[in-house]
């Protein structure tokens, strides 16, 4: 452990400021926010020169570059999505269930905050804003460890919140940043007794990482393998579409396209389907059958014959897998195989298939005639999200405010004892 860190008593405030963060009235949660919003623009300058600094050393062409950087659009995005979350209800302290037992015994199901909750992240320092908002909204606080490529922007943005957490009241530590490097991830892991819950956003070498190394409980979100589905009864204008925005309309992030596959019978339409792809130089990595019906279609520097390293990977790129399968039963297996269990979609007309596509795939966000693009919290209406759970335990897809809530159970009588 390094000794310039003490790591103990960083945990050790952040309890304290969860114990106060619980007890504060939701309106001064929501009037903080605000604040923190107006402050996102005011700072703007500031925020962009610490993130110039990360960005000086990543090389443009590395995946995680457009994930990193922060422009005044992507600001003022962060700043409405937190004036979104100041606005949405407090998920503390809402009864889940209630009945009164033959006793007289009343027993309540009562939404409470996780308490502090410890977030791992590569190079995303939107994140750091998200994850705050959230967690303070619901009762929570937060200990960051974000990725070192991000350290200056992360830092920057965090005391910016910690200074508008006095100026508003509220205990300072309602947020902090652990240092980066491996020792700090390893110290949070372990972190029994002092933070509740880990939940990794980001690469699945991070999030098996986490895994397998937690002491803490963990709710896994972040690596999304993601496959569109075009059935012989698709419709290709509307397919066109679909997996060009699905593919390229950002595609650092995890609700990227990775796999389109495509029914044998409709081949003939690949060149249409990729279209868009062309346009933006999607590199595309494609089985025998289809390598062929787009071999004098498709820029030839730009198509690739496909291994089994093609499939089951998140490209994170302008790069993109193609699949040519015979049946519905084929695309679902290929599916079952290398999905992360993110988002997946079907293009079809035919109701049927539709139906069973959406019945069989198992994954947190099922799609039909829809980008998985959508796969998002503020698209979903919940404001922000603090990641996309591909788990089934506690909670499953876009994760918000009432997903940062566990519950208790209370139980009130009259004197009422249990019979030996």
């Amino acid at each position: 452990m390094n000794p310039k860190t003490d790591y103990k008593s960083l945990f050790c405030a952040a309890r304290a400021a969860a114990a106060d963060i619980a007890l504060t009235d939701d309106s001064r949660i929501s009037a903080m926010l605000l604040a923190l919003a107006d402050r996102i623009i005011a700072e703007t300058p500031a925020l962009l020169k610490a993130n110039a600094s990360d960005l000086a050393r990543m090389e443009p062409d590395n995946p995680m570059y457009d994930r990193l950087k922060l422009d005044e659009k992507r600001l003022f995005g962060i700043a409405a999505d937190m004036r979104n979350v100041a606005a949405l209800p407090s998920p503390v302290g809402r009864i889940l269930g209630e009945t009164v037992r033959p006793n007289g015994m009343k027993i309540q199901k009562i939404s409470v905050p996780f308490g502090v909750i410890g977030i791992i992240y590569e190079a995303r320092p939107n994140v750091s804003f998200d994850v705050f908002s959230l967690c303070i909204k619901s009762g929570n606080a937060c200990v960051l460890k974000g990725g070192s490529d991000a350290y200056d922007s992360n830092s920057a943005i965090v005391a910016l919140i910690r200074e508008t957490l006095r100026n508003c009241g509220l205990n300072e530590n309602a947020v902090t940043l652990l240092p980066a490097g491996h020792e700090a991830a390893s110290v949070l892991l372990e972190a029994e007794g002092y933070v509740d819950v880990v939940i990794p956003r980001g690469s699945k070498r991070l999030i098996d990482f986490v895994r397998k190394n937690a002491l803490v409980p963990v709710i896994e979100t972040g690596a999304g393998i993601c496959h569109t589905y075009f059935d012989k009864d698709g419709n290709l204008d509307k397919g066109a579409a679909i997996v060009t925005n699905a593919k390229t309309r950002r595609v650092s992030v995890c609700n990227a396209l990775d796999c389109l596959i495509v029914h044998k019978d409709r081949l003939f339409d690949l060149p249409g389907l990729c279209s868009g792809l062309k346009d933006c130089n999607v590199i595309i990595y494609a089985d025998e059958a289809a390598y062929a019906a787009l071999e004098e279609n498709y820029p030839a520097e730009l198509l690739m014959h496909a291994d089994e390293g093609s499939f089951g990977t998140e490209f994170l790129s302008y790069r993109m897998a193609l699949k040519t399968v015979d049946s519905l039963d084929e695309a679902l297996a290929h599916i079952a195989r290398y999905s992360s269990k993110h988002s997946e979609s079907i293009i079809s007309e035919n109701q049927e298939t539709i139906a069973r596509f959406l019945k069989t795939v198992d994954a947190a966000c099922v799609y039909a005639n829809v980008s998985t693009a959508f796969t998002d919290g503020a698209q979903f209406g919940f404001g922000a999200e603090i990641g996309i759970s591909t788990q089934k335990l506690h909670a499953r897809g876009p994760m918000a405010l009432p997903e940062l809530n566990t519950y208790k159970y209370v139980i009130t009588g009259d004197g009422q004892i249990r019979p030996r």
